[in-house]
């Protein structure tokens, strides 16, 4: 990457050009200070809901900054309110992308109180499109549980940053465009990741910010142009502060920042390539195949008698691992809110756990096991064995929701406890996966030891972080998978630390498409576990329907196998061998959405992978939809192509595949009737 920023005695640190290394174009004249603070005491001038225009962030002044190859840091003052600020920004080689992140510290004795500091504010993205607000989109999403990752694309006047006449008011418009989560759900409700593209899909701006837990991000315009501001925890949205004095200071969540010569497809796949650069804990390429014994299949009721015959029949068709999900602990059929103490229930497996889980074994299969590490339920014994203190609590008392506690990583016991939990399993029964969900939300926080709820919740966050590494430091085998209600906490904290992520609780085969295929824009394909429940009910085309969903990604099966008969398994076991030949292929790529992330979903909806050798397609054809289909493929245009079809081979004589060279197209044409869904591959000759 090549940054250019902006360094004089009568103005703030301001980024004036992001590019790749070799591109010297851009840059702007002027531009939004590097970082913004609210404090107590220290306000915005003029007054707005916005995080632009802060006094401290106008007068803070360069002091110095120094570089390494791989990593820049710049440390501003502002001689006012005693603070200093250091910017940090780290590269990767080869990457088009940046991570950043800002901390606080005090000069002098007297402490201030934050309300809000960037991450990192930029307005460079102007300059370097060579493009007017006017002239600039923003793609964002929104995402809700079973109705994950809901793109659009938007121009940026119409998303609210509205035109007006600086000189006749003596200052810019204070709206803004924000997306904000709340408490620990942190892609609940948006996602906080999102581009900044130029109409004519020219140059690309992508972002994500790096948190688990509460965030916020807005763009917004001021006398210099358009802003985009990254920031975690706030007052106004979370009710965070906090107080930095001399030797207390603050750090922000990270945020990456990835840029492309092209549109939103080129901008997500240079961020894909930065996730892929800073993984922390890595694995084996080759992504292994997990069954997993809960969505519509046992849902939470595994016992002895239903696991050995699904062990079986998962090993029979080529899994790796095998999951018990949720459930495996209740004795008396009140599971949701009994958790908290993980001891293997009696009644459910009178042979004992261990008998179970040497099956799998037996079956050349790891076992697994579901966990919800962060919640004691209200009838958990559990509940008042740990100290208070352990859990959230707001003035006193302990936050309760949907029948849960919320154990406060911060304590020690919380942490021991868990620590305890997870090295008996893997000791006792030689666990080797585990997925660990999230089903509740906290509120605001805790203010346990006198701090704000937002603080609270942030210092959760990081100590669940800091349990993670731990746990992963202990237990270098393990295999850990990423779950929140499906992906309602699929942020880029958790994932450039866990395995897999679950993309959704979608229970509805029909429904999984547009989720499937928009998941590649917040996590890693290889990371991107997709349910793929096959039933003895369905006909053919509906089961290669749900196994098709999940082969450009982690296939994530479950589904009644041991009931199937040996042509419906057979099925599956195709999908399982196709999805073992392209995992090394998958672990390369990047996404593209031949119809646009932002398309409408449905009846035709479409998802690719464009790997180093060879791209890759998912079609879903849904009811209502044409028989026939053309999926533009730009990068492949003016090259001779071979398409074949991959999945479901029984269905070759359905499809027929012609690829136009001078157009970039693949025509498809499907004789055989919605829901159908095919997986392609096409080869450069």
């Amino acid at each position: 990457m090549r940054l250019a920023f902006s360094i004089g005695p009568d103005a703030p640190v301001a980024l004036l050009s992001l590019r790749p290394r070799g591109n010297n174009g851009g840059g702007l004249p002027t531009a939004s200070p590097l970082v913004e603070i609210l404090a107590i005491g220290h306000g915005r001038f003029p007054g707005s809901h916005r995080y632009a225009d802060t006094t401290i962030g106008a007068r803070l002044r360069h002091r110095d900054h120094t570089a390494t190859a791989h990593e820049l840091r710049i440390v501003q003052a502002d001689p006012v309110s005693g603070l200093m600020v250091t910017s940090v920004f780290q590269a990767t080689p080869d990457v088009p992308a940046v991570r950043t992140w800002t901390t606080v510290e005090v000069e002098g004795d007297e402490p201030v109180c934050l309300h809000a500091v960037t991450s990192v504010v930029i307005s460079a993205f102007h300059a370097d499109a060579n493009r007017s607000v006017d002239q600039v989109d923003l793609v964002h999403g929104d995402s809700d549980w079973v109705a994950e990752s809901r793109w659009r694309r938007t121009p940026l006047r119409a998303a609210g940053l509205v035109a007006m006449d600086p000189a006749a008011h003596h200052h810019a418009s204070r709206s803004r465009f924000a997306l904000t989560s709340r408490s620990s759900w942190s892609t609940g409700e948006h996602l906080p990741t999102g581009v900044l593209v130029a109409r004519d899909d020219t140059w690309a701006l992508s972002w994500q910010i790096e948190h688990n837990g509460a965030w916020h991000w807005e763009v917004g315009e001021t006398l210099t142009g358009a802003y985009l501001a990254l920031l975690g925890p706030t007052d106004a949205e979370h009710q965070w502060h906090t107080e930095v004095s001399a030797g207390q200071g603050f750090t922000t969540v990270p945020v990456s920042l990835a840029v492309a010569e092209g549109g939103t497809d080129d901008a997500l796949a240079a961020l894909t390539r930065q996730r892929r650069a800073t993984l922390l804990h890595r694995r084996a390429t080759h992504l292994p195949v997990v069954f997993n014994d809960y969505m519509n299949t046992l849902m939470g009721d595994p016992t002895t008698g239903k696991l050995l015959p699904l062990i079986d029949a998962a090993a029979d068709v080529g899994a790796d691992y095998f999951c018990v999900d949720a459930g495996w602990y209740d004795s008396d059929g009140g599971w949701w809110d009994s958790v908290g103490e993980w001891l293997p229930s009696t009644t459910r497996f009178p042979g004992g756990f261990g008998e179970v889980t040497d099956r799998i074994r037996a079956r050349g299969m790891v076992p697994g096991i579901w966990l919800e590490p962060e919640v004691v339920g209200v009838r958990s014994a559990l509940a008042d064995k740990l100290p208070a203190e352990a859990f959230f609590q707001r003035r006193g008392a302990r936050v309760v929701e949907h029948g849960r506690f919320h154990l406060d990583l911060r304590h020690p016991a919380a942490v021991d406890h868990l620590d305890e939990v997870v090295d008996r399993l893997v000791g006792d029964f030689g666990i080797g996966y585990v997925k660990l969900d999230y089903n509740i939300m906290p509120g605001a926080g805790t203010d346990v030891g006198g701090c704000s709820p937002g603080e609270g919740l942030l210092g959760h966050n990081r100590a669940h972080l800091r349990w993670l590494d731990a746990l992963l430091e202990r237990h270098p085998r393990l295999l850990v998978e990423n779950c929140a209600s499906g992906a309602m906490r699929m942020d880029y904290a958790l994932l450039s630390r866990l395995h897999l992520q679950s993309t959704s609780d979608q229970q509805n085969p029909l429904l999984y498409p547009p989720i499937a295929a928009a998941a590649p824009a917040s996590m890693l394909p290889e990371q991107m576990g997709v349910w793929a429940y096959a039933q003895p009910g369905m006909t053919p085309g509906e089961a290669a329907f749900t196994l098709a969903t999940g082969l450009l990604g982690r296939l994530y099966l479950s589904g009644r196998l041991d009931l199937m008969d040996p042509e419906q398994r057979a099925t599956v076991r195709d999908a399982v061998t196709v999805h073992k030949r392209l995992g090394k292929e998958i672990g390369d790529s990047v996404p593209f959405w031949p119809l646009g992330l932002t398309a409408p979903a449905g009846p035709w909806v479409t998802m690719g992978l464009r790997c180093p050798s060879t791209t890759y397609l998912t079609l879903w054809r849904l009811s209502g939809a044409s028989a026939t289909f053309a999926a533009p493929v730009a990068h492949l245009r003016g090259s001779d192509v071979s398409a074949e079809l991959l999945f479901p081979a029984a269905a070759a004589a359905g499809w027929s595949l012609h690829w136009h060279r001078d157009t970039g197209v693949l025509h498809i044409a499907c004789s055989a009737g919605p829901p159908t869904s095919a997986v392609i591959q096409l080869t450069r000759k």
